[in-house]
Order: structure tokens, then sequence, then C-alpha cells
């Protein structure tokens, strides 16, 4: 199959873009997947919050989440370069800025290379070394046992690869508290559970894009029927694991409305996937995942910063 076809500029022989001269500080901002930064440095802001005890020092919690989230970007910078073949081909990311000929790809490489180790040395100088440590897991997990290993191997890329994205409200909580708990992992469960009905629920949509690329989505290997099967296993599985932070006792009764009420929208998405499987039941699961999760992260920073818990 031929590299580069649909983009929006041609890559070199070796997968680095051919041209320069577009690059722009937005090319290299979008290298960082911004969006899924945000949602690193809002999980890991609520692990902050949720952690026992008052924060000390705000300026260096602060410093402590800008690691967290340049460690977040150098992922995904890093992500980018490796994957750079595979984007080309796909309609979702060819016009990312390595295959659209914006930013070259060792380029990338420098980039998220310096990001990632500026991220860990930052964050052991403005916290401690178990949350340096636990970031700097996250990012080679993300980027070698994920990218370069699950991702083009298995239909479970998703689920074993979604540690990395629920790692950071883990590394937020060592990073006030220099410890790791089970009340953090059990955070790191919640995300993790929900990341494969999340992103399955995208890939029923997009598999053709998947199958161009080669790269093997549940869908395109088990089928559309499997995977919505196992959107609506996970979800009852997810469900409890996420209203269990309330009975744990670091969560009070705002998290728990939010929990219920949010789930059981969750539930019904997930339902009309599973018995109904239209692209337009997927879309609208996929987004009521995205506003669930927010909505659960943000009733644990709102009771521990209103006074609500404890």
């Amino acid at each position: 199959m031929e590299k580069g076809r649909g983009a929006a500029a041609p890559l070199s022989h070796d997968g680095a873009a051919a041209s320069t001269s577009l690059a722009s500080p937005r090319d290299y901002l979008a290298l960082l997947k911004p969006r899924v930064m945000s949602l690193s440095i809002f999980t890991a802001l609520a692990g902050m919050v949720a952690a026992p005890g008052p924060i000390t020092s705000w300026p260096l919690a602060l410093f402590s989440l800008l690691a967290i989230a340049l460690g977040a970007g150098a992922s995904g910078a890093l992500n980018m370069w490796y994957d750079a073949d595979i984007d080309a081909l796909m309609t979702r990311t060819k016009n990312r800025p390595i295959p659209a000929g914006k930013v070259p790809r060792p380029e990338a490489l420098v980039f998220g290379g310096l990001l990632a180790l500026l991220s860990v040395w930052l964050l052991a100088l403005t916290s401690n070394y178990l949350a340096a440590g636990l970031l700097a897991a996250t990012i080679l997990f993300y980027v070698i046992i994920y990218s370069m290993g699950l991702k083009r191997s298995t239909p479970q890329n998703i689920v074993i690869g979604g540690a990395a994205g629920a790692l950071p409200p883990v590394v937020g909580w060592a990073a006030v508290t220099g410890s790791a708990p089970y009340e953090a992992w059990l955070l790191f469960a919640i995300i993790f559970i929900w990341t494969p009905p999340h992103f399955w629920a995208l890939a029923l949509v997009k598999s053709a894009d998947y199958d161009a690329a080669g790269i093997p989505m549940m869908p395109n290997v088990k089928g559309a029927e499997h995977t919505r099967l196992q959107i609506w296993i996970y979800s009852l599985i997810l469900i409890p694991v996420a209203i269990s932070p309330f009975f744990f006792d670091f969560a009070s009764w705002l998290y728990l409305a939010v929990a219920a009420i949010g789930g059981l929208a969750f539930l019904h998405a997930a339902f009309g996937v599973w018995r109904q499987g239209t692209d337009k039941q997927a879309w609208r699961l996929f987004a009521i995942s995205i506003f669930y999760l927010f909505g659960l992260f943000l009733a644990l920073i709102i009771e521990h910063w209103g006074g609500l818990h404890g």
C-alpha cells in the first residue's frame, strides 16, 4: 500500500515530511494532542484535589500540573512521530502536522523527546520522585508499549494501552502526597474501564479508516457485533466501579448523584449500541462517554474544593 495516500503532502522515504516551510507554532501545539492533554490535566487535578490533606503550596502544585501537561503532550508528539505512516492513510488523522507535510518527522521525535525529559525533571523538582517516576512510566507505556507494540498487533490494544491514559490522577495524587494509595488507583480503574467502550464506539464508526491503515481494532478483527457486546459488558462493569469512591469515603453525595445519573445515561447509550448498532448510536455513546467522565471528575473537584466532602 502506498504510504501517504490521501495526505495533504507526501512523506519522504523515511516518513519525514517533505517540507519544513509550512511549520508554525500551531502545528507544534497540534503535535501535543491538546484535547487528550486537557483530559490528562483535568484528571490529574482531580487526583491532586481528592488526595487527603491541604495543598501546602499552590505555586508548586501548579508547576507539577504543568509538568504532567508537558508529559501528556510529549506522549502525543512521540505517538504522532511513530504513527506518521498510518496517520497518512486515515481520513481522521491525515491532516495532522506530520502527514500534512508541516512538521518533519525527525523534528517531532526531538520535540517530543525533549518535552518528555523536561516534564519528568520538572515534576521531580516540584514534587517528588514517586510522581516523576509514575509520569515517566506513563510516557514510556504510551509510546513503547501501546504505540510501538500493542496498537498494530492486537485488538486488545486500547484495553491494555488505556492504562497510560488512566495514570494521570495517580500521578496527581502522588505529586501532593508522595504516595499512591488504593483510592488513587480506584480513579485509575474508572478511566481504565471507561476507555474501551469510549474508543470502541468511535472504532465502530471509523472501522474503514482503521482497516485502510491496517490497525487491528476490535470491529475490524472480531466484527461489529462482537464489539457492540464488549461495549455493553464493559459499560456494566464501569458503572459500579465509578460509583465506588462514595463507598470508599473519598467522595460524597454530589459525586454519587453524578455517577448514578450519568451512569444511567451511559448504560442507556451503550444498550442502544448493543441492540441497534447504528453509527448514530455509536456517536451518541462516544459523546456521552466524554461528558460522563468529565462530570465524574468535576464533581470530585467541586466536592473537595467546596468543602462538601469530609
